[in-house]
């Protein structure tokens, strides 16, 4: 009983999932089909695979991999920094890549925005000069008789300042619209990508969790067969057992020996992969301090989650404001054919001497109008509407997968919390059998050919149980993004001090 609870007890503080991602980038879920005792393995190289997946979704190809960087904050420490998981999402929401980016860009979409609303400001500006010229009067064709045909030198200063306002522009108007809507989506892109990072963070960190559980179960795996080993050595030594009983249980052991060095392997790469996503120092040594055990979600409705996730997702409320950007770009196409109306002036002193000047001034209004740019006026409207019709399809798209991704999330959290149920009872059965054999054998009723076939049944039960426990909490997370929640009620999917 005592090496049974071994075996069970690191399964339990296991935290994590992967199904609802790997909906996502197209994987299936590996942890109710998969029955080899490396499929915890394979589930979390799939589950960092997912991370470039989720990226890819909020920023493209081109960006897929920010939401795995990090701008580092201060130096490594010699001590060993606790890190729950509260303090791992608020250091990424500090210093994670893809939402620095991501604020960048609403800075440029706040300057471009303020450069098209100057075209509808007046625009005022001071100037200076001064003169010295002397003229040939006779260069131009004037000769009078007597009189030299050198004027000058004189000089003259001219203080003056000069005004002009757009009075009526369509184009200038809408080019500004756009960029106003082009500027509130950056905003919400930003607040989106929050979420990302949660969602980003919160996954690095689970596997994490399922790591330092995996290596506690394997370790567990480990003294089981050294307890093995040593009963086939004594059994051999005192002349009960053949040979082959201590060679089998020595194999066994070494197996697992070679499984707990990958899955300390595992953890140490995963974690510099969490240190990177949050921006800590990579020689930077930490304990994970919070473990997410199973915690069911009930009364799941898809449909009211999705219309809760229509009014929270801020990537929706985005793609909503780049449609009213294109629209107002295809109006500006059409209006740059119309005729815009300015008025400026100026007014100064000007004389030879600051001391002998005089106020003069000038006014004027000017209506300008295309008469004959038909290719260039088509061309631009046929390229604000075909972005129009993108931003329009991509829209649409959007709510879809929004409401994919729910649906996705609730099935892989129904799903695993069955599977959670159905391994955790295999856990029981299979460490019972184990003990029952590990009994068996050192009474000599058997051989260790049983030991040995159970201690594997008990490593595949364990892994499947870290799996389906892997599955339901990362699904849970997943949900949270899907529904726009993730930054703020991530506790409340997946735990967390």
């Amino acid at each position: 009983m005592a090496q049974r609870k071994i075996l069970v007890l690191p399964a339990m503080l296991l935290a994590g999932a992967l199904g609802a991602q790997q909906s996502r980038s197209g994987v299936a879920p590996s942890g109710g089909g998969n029955t080899s005792p490396g499929s915890g393995a394979a589930a979390v190289q799939t589950a960092q695979g997912v991370l470039q997946q989720q990226s890819r979704s909020t920023t493209g190809t081109s960006g897929q991999d920010n939401f795995k960087g990090s701008v580092v904050e201060g130096k490594a420490t010699d001590g060993v920094l606790d890190l729950s998981l509260a303090n791992a999402i608020q250091r990424g929401l500090k210093t994670n890549l893809g939402l620095i980016l991501e604020t960048s860009s609403v800075k440029e979409s706040g300057g471009k925005r303020l450069q098209e609303l100057q075209a509808l400001l007046p625009t005022a500006r001071g100037e200076m000069t001064y003169n010295v010229q002397q003229v040939n009067l006779a260069a131009f064709g004037l000769s009078f008789p007597g009189v030299s045909p050198i004027v000058g030198p004189f000089q003259v200063f001219d203080f003056r300042g000069y005004l002009s306002q757009s009075v009526i522009n369509v184009q200038s108007l809408e080019n500004y619209i756009a960029a106003k809507h082009n500027f509130a989506a950056s905003k919400l892109n930003a607040e989106d990508a929050r979420d990302m990072v949660t969602l980003t963070v919160g996954n690095a960190y689970l596997l994490c969790i399922a790591d330092a559980s995996r290596v506690e179960s394997v370790q567990a795996q480990v003294d089981s067969s050294k307890v093995s080993l040593d009963q086939a050595t004594a059994a051999h030594d005192a002349g009960t057992s053949p040979k082959l009983d201590v060679l089998r249980a020595q194999v066994d052991y070494q197996n697992q020996q070679q499984q707990l060095i990958s899955a300390k392997n595992d953890l140490a790469k995963d974690k510099l992969a969490l240190a990177r996503t949050i921006g800590l120092p990579l020689e930077q040594e930490f304990r994970l301090t919070d473990t997410a055990p199973f915690a069911p979600l009930e009364n799941l409705n898809a449909d009211a989650a999705f219309q809760q996730a229509l009014k929270n997702r801020k990537d929706l409320a985005a793609a909503e404001e780049t449609l009213k950007g294109a629209d107002a770009q295809k109006t500006a196409a059409w209006a740059q054919q119309l005729p815009a109306v300015t008025v400026s002036g100026d007014y100064g002193d000007i004389g030879p001497t600051p001391g002998h000047s005089h106020g003069t001034y000038t006014a004027s209004g000017n209506v300008k109008a295309p008469l004959l740019q038909i290719a260039k006026t088509h061309g631009d409207e046929e390229v604000a509407d075909a972005s129009y019709q993108t931003a329009r399809a991509q829209l649409s798209d959007k709510v879809q997968q929004v409401n994919q991704d729910i649906r996705t999330a609730i099935l892989d959290i129904q799903s695993a919390a069955k599977l959670i149920e159905a391994t955790h009872t295999n856990v029981l059965t299979a460490n019972e059998a184990l003990s029952e054999a590990q009994e068996r054998f050192k009474s000599g009723v058997s051989d260790n050919l049983a030991v040995s076939q159970a201690q594997a049944q008990s490593a595949q039960a364990n892994d499947q149980y870290i799996s389906a426990l892997y599955q339901h909490n990362l699904a849970k997370l997943e949900l949270a993004r899907a529904l726009g929640v993730a930054q703020t009620n991530y506790k409340d999917y997946v735990g967390g001090k």
